[in-house]
């Protein structure tokens, strides 16, 4: 089909215009015109694509919407490593550092670096082919990432052409940088994810690469993710003899660069930057967790090198986590699905990394009683990443007298009845099954995605079919009417009955996940799958003894003796009968899995993979393997992502292999 100029003109006006007033929208927070401006040019660029699809540019702005969902990642190579970084925590060993470079170097005066935060994101690869956006990958393990090209087309700050000038110059180029979200819109995206009752993210980095991760990119989409650019791979370009050369580069093509960057000599002005960015950091509108320190020159970095999977020419220097004071005002004791009594510090709310803290975490009695907290005590919290933070010491000194003795109950906060702490547990716990917040616990796990994946039961609903008698115990879920349905708040037809349908395909899961589902204390992922296995038959498992139990590998003691009590309880048992006699189906489980190297073996999954950890860990359970979330003398492998953390330390103390992604390949 003929296009016709006069369309071919408006088409070219359209696609500029769009991508000024983007860039002026989601790059320099700057908008010019109204989103019923923009929304009425984008709406006629889709018409003319609609109309002449022959039109359709592969940089054109439509290719951010999301395309059609994926049936998996693929996994790519990356032309040139993506290195990890060296860290450092105090000002003597980045001393040391310099140090190390000088040496390296052959030089006695001071270094050029350039600095920049180091942003707490996902990062990814951008590949340009003659000008154009051709390929996107995740790190993955430095050597292999996966292609999530189309999600990253979504990324409004992610150029999808480069000028002319540009693309003649260097026919590919391969861009590295961060992805992250902004505090404000990690906000806002978890106020619609609490209005939706999905599950809420834990922080900006994890929602980032989750929302990085989707095989639908509409849903990648519709998620408020920034790219922030801060190299190329090769330091071999022409003309490009320096990262501060490339940061000209990068901002010349519009892709955004951090605005704390900076040159520097030496170890004093490195040092003043790092003390002026832990002082901002807590108004900043991302999270960061130190800085990236980097030998300017090239061919200072090439002479430089690298070791194994870090380079000799650049560090990283991270933060210490924050910490801040307040008082602690009261004690709330919460109930959890298998009836643990967690005590929560209700705190006067303080700021801390960049939120309001009025939570945290005591644990259980023994920590409460080592802290020697009281009510009323002024406290000093620390957050390093998490939601909810901990309470590291008390500070005696500022105490007047007044404070109260922190009292454990004797009965449950929710059902009151008498709780007991079992032998060789630190926990409380209520034994009561018809506990209401367990009840409302055990149903929110039951419906998650690693049990019977029960889409549009969250927290919320869970708390008002037990406020309104509808379920009882989880059997009750298989007997719900939509009339019922249709009498709880914000409850419309649709949802009811697409409620109800989720419902009814829960009852064909699988073996493993049915026994995840029943929240069997102490059964996971992982045993679970272990008992399904071993057993073949939910009626033979049902009926074990402690003895046959323990002797199972991967079964310990107290996890027998959890399972044993579980079906000993006559409640339970008529729950599971309940739920027979609704359809669901307890089939035998079969397995075509057969002994390989990794049988018997135990794994611990830690770092950034370049697939989700569920991936890695059903390819090791398939293999007859075995996966623990805590490093032992008895691991054998951990199997290590970018920013493994503590978890690497410690296995490389304990002498623990320490293998990456393909290197876990090769062993299966």
């Amino acid at each position: 089909m003929t296009i016709p100029g006069n369309i071919q003109e408006e088409y070219k006006k359209l696609f500029d215009k769009i991508n000024y007033h983007a860039r002026m929208y989601y790059e320099l927070d700057n908008p010019e015109i109204s989103d019923a401006e923009y929304d009425k040019m984008f709406d006629r660029l889709l018409q003319i694509e609609k109309e002449y699809p022959e039109i359709v540019a592969t940089e054109s702005p439509s290719q951010r919407v999301g395309g059609e969902p994926l049936p998996q990642f693929e996994t790519v190579k990356h032309n040139i490593r993506m290195l990890s970084l060296q860290k450092v925590t105090t000002e003597d060993e980045f001393i040391e550092f310099d140090e190390r470079v000088k040496k390296g170097l052959g030089e006695s005066g001071e270094i050029e670096y350039i600095v920049e935060p180091k942003l707490d994101g996902l990062a990814v690869e951008l590949v340009y082919e003659n000008g154009i956006f051709m390929l996107g990958s995740t790190r993955g393990d430095g050597s292999h990432g996966e292609n999530i090209t189309q999600n990253l087309k979504t990324i409004k700050t992610i150029p999808l052409k480069l000028s002319a000038e540009t693309s003649k110059k260097y026919p590919v180029i391969e861009v590295r940088g961060e992805v992250i979200i902004r505090r404000s819109d990690f906000n806002k995206l978890n106020a619609k994810m609490e209005i939706e009752e999905a599950p809420l993210f834990v922080n900006p980095r994890n929602a980032a690469a989750g929302s990085l991760r989707q095989l639908d990119s509409k849903i990648t989409a519709s998620r408020p993710l920034k790219f922030i650019a801060y190299g190329i791979s090769a330091n071999d370009l022409s003309g490009l003899r320096s990262q501060m050369a490339v940061v000209d580069l990068l901002q010349s093509e519009n892709f955004p660069v951090n605005d704390y960057l900076i040159l520097g000599k030496g170890i004093d002005d490195v040092s003043k930057h790092f003390e002026k960015l832990n002082s901002i950091r807590s108004n900043l509108n991302y999270e960061i967790d130190g800085m990236v320190i980097k030998v300017n020159d090239f061919e200072k970095q090439k002479q430089l090198g690298e070791i194994s999977r870090a380079p000799r020419w650049a560090v990283a220097w991270k933060f210490k986590a924050e910490i801040a004071t307040t008082i602690l005002k009261d004690i709330d004791f919460s109930v959890g699905r298998t009836g643990t009594i967690t005590p929560v510090a209700k705190l006067e709310p303080v700021f801390v990394s960049g939120a309001t803290i009025s939570n945290a975490s005591l644990h259980n009695e023994d920590e409460i009683n080592e802290l020697d907290v009281k009510i009323g005590d002024t406290v000093v919290i620390q957050r390093a990443g998490d939601v909810i933070p901990d309470i590291i010491r008390v500070i005696k000194e500022k105490r007047t007298g007044t404070e109260k003795t922190i009292i454990f109950p004797h009965t449950c906060p929710s059902c009151h009845q008498k709780i007991s702490r079992p032998e060789g547990e630190a926990a409380w716990r209520c034994f009561n099954s018809a506990c209401p917040d367990q009840i409302i616990e055990r149903i929110f796990h039951f419906a998650s995605n690693s049990a019977m994946e029960i889409d549009g039961l969250g927290g919320k609903l869970a708390t008002q079919l037990v406020e309104k008698g509808l379920v009882k115990d989880l059997s009750d879920l298989y007997f719900l009417k939509k009339e019922n349905l249709l009498l709880l708040d914000l409850m419309a037809d649709k949802r009811a009955q697409n409620l109800l349908d989720a419902i009814e395909t829960s009852k064909r899961r699988e073996l493993p996940r049915i026994i995840v589902a029943l929240g069997i204390f102490g059964v996971g992922e992982t045993a679970a799958l272990i008992l399904a296995e071993y057993f073949g038959d939910f009626d033979k498992l049902k009926s074990a003894s402690l003895d046959e139990l323990t002797e199972i590998s991967g079964i310990g003691p107290v996890i027998a003796r959890s399972i044993t009590e579980y079906f000993a309880n006559p409640g339970n048992l008529k729950m599971i009968e309940n739920m027979k006699n609704a359809g669901v189906n307890f089939a035998p489980f079969k397995t075509d899995k057969k002994s390989s190297r990794l049988t018997g073996k135990t794994f611990v999954i830690t770092g950034t993979l370049s697939r989700p950890r569920d991936y890695f860990k059903k390819l090791i359970l398939n293999a007859d393997g075995k996966v623990v979330s805590t490093i032992s003398k008895n691991t054998d492998y951990l199997l290590a992502g970018e920013n493994a953390g503590s978890k690497l330390e410690k296995a490389q103390k304990l002498g623990v292999s320490i293998i990456n992604e393909n290197e876990i390949d090769k062993l299966i």
